[in-house]
């Protein structure tokens, strides 16, 4: 027992000791933390800062980062900036060659230190939380301080050609739209860019002004973060000038500093308590520029804001936001572009009567003062609204000093400064009415309008009993054409009714067939349109049960409300008797399925045009319908191609429709085999997610000029499913094996690796986690980053 007790009373002691050896900030060669919600981190000798991994929004990714430890918020300072997210399970290790070491969970290299030589002997996280590897002379090999990522902190030095990019956003650590940069004549700038672009517009927002031209002994060479939490630049003769202007000086031993440049584009110095109670968190001490609204606005770029947006400031923070009738391009960057609902069209037949088609949204004190196109002066309010009424490139018009302000999209730049005397009209079209617009915003002239036509209606009492006369005998007439055309659907009152017999005559009888789908057969027509000849496509169906009645009357309303580029557009309908079709425009070019899997493949540019065209139908079949459209049934056979191998989607006979007000809906098993979501076979709710399922197996299938399933038995094991073996050759980084003999398809690698990994997104068995049509859309245009996406199969694997 004695014995025992004495053992136990050694090893209480030795805990302690341990633990300080644990915390002493010696990290040593062949040190291994693993990406998980347990995993361990490196400290510093004070435990001020860890190195390790986080989870800043994402239960399965994760961050390289080295954080203030002691404080609740855990505060980045530094992290790897890696093309590549993190996914669970991946390591990072200190060895002895290459430094440190990141590895995914399948040994698959994402970041290093590059190669160390044989010189490191360990590494250290310092107290000033720079993480250092030393070489056996005790030198420093690499620190994170000579890398920066958005923070500087104390003691931290800079040399010229230093930068530090922002963050998209507070939770999102990919690269942002602003960058802090020391240049080489010694001026320290803030700089903005307009994404995607990948080089600067050189839209300097802030400059320090430390350069000195006429004596460039002068000039700046060093920046030095001091520990109170100043920026300073240092010339060559030891002198100094200081960056922003603090009001007060916290104590250095009782505070925490860093200085960040933050998403919104404002380089912040903070302090924090190191010995805190309740929820403090940082203090701004200084911050640069004041007004970022106004110090961003230049020819070019979009401002502080993204395109379309409005930029108000708000505590010396830019708060940007979506005038109405437009909504954000992503609804994930709050300070990113804003896409217009509907854009001005200059149809012929619209301008004649644009009053009836648009009108306007009305700010006062905002502007876009970099998106004119035309100026107007002297000018009227009302002579300025209805000068951008009826010019088709008009977006929006500002009325300021009696002069106009005509602009065109994209707008850039905006503002709002509550000016008096600043009036912004943002034109909109009527049926696609931002909230809380009930009705013109020129009431006046509705008014008078009206006191017109009610004098005359009261003036002519002889004039109203012929108008009645004529009413009931236009009643009898619709009466008539209500027993001729039964069940006419609500929405298509604006496409044409066609009789049998005249399609029976553009069809010569229903002669040439063009193909058939799940509830009819289609023939290619003639029709005489405004004494020309167009062909046309008559979809007759073949059946008149119920159930195809229903879709039938389906594919009337639907269609009929919609209208976008990529879509097929119909033209008109026939519902006589038993007799219904549907009458849409022709598509020379057919079929996308007869179009890929051909030999020789398709261009790769024409594929990937094609692939962004049908990304946009469904973007809009899904949020920009006034009632969401679930197409149920894309594959390549419901894919057409005009004349210009535009994509268009078709067959909407299979569609179900959502209320804006609803997100689920029950329905059969509805689509075809290969592109059918795992969802439709569990009998639970399903969502617009099917379709991303579906445009994710069709995508690869662009991608690879292969069906999404091969004959198992004329194939090698593992290429029969196309969904699997995109996987594979993902994983193993064999992307050339997908678009083999393809040159320009192989030339072109960055867009390859972000189709296919868009496309594995796509066809996630988990449709939480797949993307929306809209971010779909963004990915493959390369508006938003596209991160490593995890195994589409998880619990089949």
């Amino acid at each position: 027992m004695a014995y025992t007790f004495f053992h136990l009373i050694f090893f209480i002691l030795l805990i302690p000791l341990c633990s300080l050896a644990q915390n002493n900030g010696i990290v040593p060669i062949g040190s291994i933390l693993t990406a998980n919600e347990a995993s361990n981190t490196w400290l510093s000798p004070s435990g001020d800062f860890a190195f390790g991994f986080q989870q800043p929004d994402d239960k399965d990714l994760f961050l390289l980062s080295i954080w203030y430890h002691n404080i609740p918020q855990k505060t980045v300072v530094w992290y790897v900036n890696s093309s590549d997210s993190i996914p669970r399970g991946s390591t990072v290790k200190l060895d002895a060659q290459i430094g440190l070491v990141l590895r995914d969970p399948q040994g698959v290299q994402l970041w290093s230190t590059n190669a160390i030589s044989d010189q490191l002997d360990h590494g250290f996280m310092n107290d000033t939380g720079n993480f250092v590897l030393k070489g056996r002379d005790n030198s420093s090999l690499w620190e994170s301080f000579s890398f920066p990522a958005d923070t500087i902190l104390p003691l931290q030095e800079l040399e010229t050609g230093s930068v530090l990019n922002s963050r998209q956003s507070e939770t999102n650590f990919s690269q942002g739209r602003f960058s802090l940069q020391f240049l080489d004549n010694g001026d320290l700038v803030l700089t903005a860019r307009s994404l995607p672009n990948t080089t600067y517009d050189d839209v300097v927002y802030y400059n320090s002004q430390t350069s000195k031209p006429t004596n460039t002994s002068n000039s700046g060479y060093r920046l030095v973060f001091g520990s109170r939490g100043i920026i300073s630049i240092v010339n060559s003769n030891n002198q100094t000038e200081q960056i922003g202007s603090p009001t007060l000086f916290p104590p250095v031993a009782e505070d925490y500093f860093r200085a960040t440049l933050d998403s919104d584009g404002i380089l912040a110095s903070y302090y924090h308590p190191r010995n805190f109670t309740g929820n403090q968190n940082w203090t701004v001490l200084w911050s640069e520029p004041d007004d970022i609204c106004s110090a961003a606005a230049a020819e070019t770029g979009s401002g502080a804001c993204g395109y379309n947006s409005i930029c108000n400031l708000v505590n010396g923070r830019p708060a940007c936001e979506c005038p109405d009738g437009y909504t954000l391009l992503d609804p994930n960057d709050k300070s990113g572009s804003c896409m217009p609902n509907s854009t001005p069209s200059c149809d012929e037949v619209e301008q004649g009567t644009a009053g009836e088609l648009y009108d306007f949204v009305v700010i006062n004190g905002t502007d876009w003062p970099k998106s004119d196109y035309q100026i107007m002066r002297p000018s009227t309010e009302i002579g300025c609204r209805e000068a951008c009424l009826h010019d088709c490139f008009c977006a929006a018009a500002i009325f300021r000093n009696n002069t106009c302000y005509k602009k065109k999209l994209p707008l850039s730049n905006g503002w709002t400064r509550g000016i008096l005397n600043t009036v912004a009209f943002l034109k909109y079209r009527k049926s696609d009415a931002p909230p809380g617009m009930e009705g013109p915003s020129s009431r006046p002239k509705d008014r008078e309008t009206l006191i017109v036509v009610e004098s005359v209606l009261l003036g002519s009492s002889f004039f109203l009993n012929i108008l009645l006369i004529v009413a009931a005998c236009s009643g009898f007439y619709l009466i008539y054409k209500k027993n001729m055309v039964k069940s006419r659907p609500n929405g298509a009152t604006n496409l044409r009714y066609f009789t049998y017999k005249e399609l029976v005559e553009a069809t010569n009888g229903f002669k040439e067939e063009l193909g058939r789908g799940s509830f009819g057969i289609v023939y290619k027509g003639e029709l005489q349109i405004s004494s020309k000849s167009s062909g046309i496509a008559v979809k007759k169906l073949d059946r008149v049960a119920q159930d195809t009645e229903k879709e039938f009357r389906a594919e009337v309303n639907t269609i009929g409300q919609t209208n976008h580029k990529n879509l097929v557009r119909l033209l008109g309908f026939c519902d006589e008797g038993q007799n219904r079709l549907l009458v849409y425009e022709y598509m020379r070019n057919g079929t996308l399925s007869s179009f890929l899997f051909t030999t020789p493949k398709p261009s790769w540019k024409l594929r990937t045009q094609i692939a962004m065209g049908i990304a946009r139908g469904l973007t809009y079949l899904h949020e920009e319908c006034s009632t969401q459209i679930i197409h149920c049934d894309i594959k390549p056979q419901n894919i057409l191609l005009d004349d210009y191998y535009n994509a268009r989607i078709s067959d909407f006979g299979m569609a179900k429709l959502l209320a804006m007000n609803q997100s689920r809906t029950l329905t059969n098993i509805r689509g075809t085999k290969g592109y059918v979501a795992p969802e439709w076979f569990r009998n639970t709710q399903v969502t617009a997610k099917v379709d991303v399922y579906s445009f994710g197996v069709l995508l690869l299938e662009i991608i690879c000029c292969r069906r999404s399933v091969e004959n198992i038995e004329s194939v090698e094991e593992g290429y029969a499913i196309l969904t699997d073996w995109v996987w594979d050759c993902f994983q193993e980084r064999r992307l050339d094996t997908l678009v083999e003999n393809d040159s320009e398809a192989l030339n072109d690698k960055m867009m390859l690796e972000r189709f296919v990994k868009v496309g594995i997104w796509c066809v996630q068995e988990d449709s939480s986690i797949r993307p929306t049509m809209r971010k779909v859309s963004q990915m493959l245009e390369g508006i938003v980053e596209v991160m490593v996406p995890p195994c589409p199969s998880p619990f089949a694997s």
